[in-house]
């Protein structure tokens, strides 16, 4: 147990804290699947598990309230792990080290997991209370969500049985989610010509750090740096006459988090390498300058390393840095409806060296299925003039506003009544659940929020102490309201 049981909500928080110690990294949610449904057992609630491994239990309503029309709560049990690269942390078997920060609790060096970690906080506290007013209850927990929502793809809809669903993984205080974008990823494959590494040559690994990276969708808007993508075009500044060779290059982890640091292994001949790093030194400070606002932080290091035994030819060389130069990434319209709101984007993800392959992952979002085909061809296109293979793998669909939605009033009137005023409504740019889940079960009425969640998906992930307690009592207070129909 640590100091953060002994916050308020405790029900809430007791449970966060106990969370924090159960590895759940996405496709590694076992330990957490069997922490509820050992809650489950103990209070005596029905549940099932599907084939996928998303968890229903259910609990009866109120005494008096069982007439009520069956509420869905949601939330998935999966989180990113990231680390900051001078971390030693093993997600497989670590707890996740709270570190309280002012108004704000986040973690040492790694992802916090409170998205969505909350949300199944809130749950499971809700399972547990005995002192609360709600209609027959539904929880339903999903897993692997974070890899490009997988454990609702294949979830058992005929588990359901409420038709009201509210999902607890929106980010932002004082909004409530009524739609969201649709997504998917496509993975390239380069091909690399190699050839032995020439004798009497100088090995430079560089290495660009300290970019704050950050959610694809929630934060692509900030205009935060790519570090694949910057590492590709300093390195590529260099002069095609300038003599040197890649010999590795890998940057990002996650589908959905934007790369925060790459590096790169260049062989250069001997005695060639000052006028190389003259030269990457005075783009990085191009770049530095660009992104001063958005990323203090950046750095470049640049050591001496070890020979390799083989390195890319210089086509290859140069086919990857511009390949890599010329994917898009970023904000790429915004809406022409909802002011604010991103309607296409796209995410250089990851990069990793695979023998004399590259494979690249990018990420792509849309609220608008025309935009997200034209992104996908554009992606496409850009790989096989590269002579790379694309693949599209991993898509879901959107979720389109329903302005009239009865949970939506029902939400807008108890959060003016409990908090002091109306939310805002708003659609995200970002991936959620609602939009498959509301595929697989037509009428399903559905809203999400959620407290303040920043940076999500980094190590600078936090939430905002006092916001768990304001979206505790609202869920609560909600679901009270909800009760009180037939």
């Amino acid at each position: 147990m640590t100091f953060v049981a002994d916050l308020e909500p405790k029900a809430l928080w007791a449970h966060f804290d106990t969370i924090l110690t159960i590895p759940r990294g996405s496709k590694e949610e076992d330990r957490i699947r069997d922490h509820v449904i050992q809650i489950a057992e103990k209070n005596d609630l029905d549940y099932q598990v599907d084939a996928t491994g998303n968890v229903v239990v259910r609990k009866p309503a109120s005494q008096g309230k069982e007439d009520a029309p069956t509420t869905v709560l949601q939330s998935h049990l999966d989180m990113v792990n990231e680390k900051n690269s001078d971390v030693e942390h093993d997600f497989s078997s670590d707890p996740i080290k709270p570190v309280r920060d002012g108004e704000y609790l986040t973690a040492d060096g790694t992802t916090l997991g409170s998205d969505n970690g909350i949300g199944v906080a809130a749950m499971l506290a809700i399972l547990e209370a005995d002192d609360l007013v709600h209609p027959p209850l539904e929880f339903l927990f999903t897993i692997d969500e974070e890899t490009g929502l997988t454990g609702a793809s294949g979830l058992d809809a005929s588990m359901l049985r409420g038709r009201v669903l509210v999902n607890l993984d929106s980010e932002e205080e004082g909004a409530v989610t009524v739609g969201c974008a649709g997504g998917a990823d496509t993975e390239l494959v380069l091909p690399l010509e190699t050839l032995p590494a020439p004798e009497k040559s100088t090995t430079l690994t560089v290495k660009l750090h300290g970019l704050k990276g950050g959610h694809s969708g929630l934060d692509i808007d900030l205009g935060r740096g790519n570090a694949v993508q910057l590492l590709a075009r300093i390195i590529h500044s260099v002069t095609p006459n300038t003599p040197g060779f890649l010999a590795k290059l890998e940057g990002g982890n996650k589908h959905n988090a934007i790369p925060r640091e790459a590096h790169a292994t260049v062989v250069i001949p001997e005695g060639q390498s000052d006028p190389f790093l003259e030269q990457i030194r005075r783009e990085f400070d191009g770049v530095k300058k660009e992104y001063r606002s958005t990323d203090p932080g950046m750095a470049l290091d640049i050591n001496e390393g070890s020979l390799p035994e083989r390195v890319w030819s210089t086509d290859t060389t140069w086919t990857v840095l511009r390949l890599l130069v010329a994917l898009p990434h970023g904000v790429l319209t915004m809406s022409q409806d909802i002011p604010g709101l991103v309607e296409t984007s796209t995410n250089l993800a990851v990069a990793r060296t695979e023998g004399d392959r590259l494979n690249v992952l990018t990420s792509s979002r849309s609220s608008v299925a025309s935009a997200m085909e034209w992104i996908k061809r554009k992606i496409e296109g850009t790989a096989r003039l590269a002579g790379a293979q694309a693949e599209e793998h991993g898509g879901y669909p959107g979720w389109k506003p329903d302005m009239d939605s009865p949970i939506l009033q029902v939400v807008k009137e108890v959060h003016a009544r409990v908090l002091g005023e109306e939310p805002v409504v708003e659609a995200v740019h970002a991936g959620l659940e609602c939009g498959i889940i509301g595929e697989m079960v037509p009428g399903m009425d559905m809203i999400s929020f959620g407290p303040q969640i920043e940076s999500p998906h980094s190590p600078d992930e936090r939430v905002k102490i006092d916001s768990v307690d304001r979206f505790y009592r609202l869920l609560t207070a909600i679901l009270e309201e909800l009760a009180s129909e037939d």
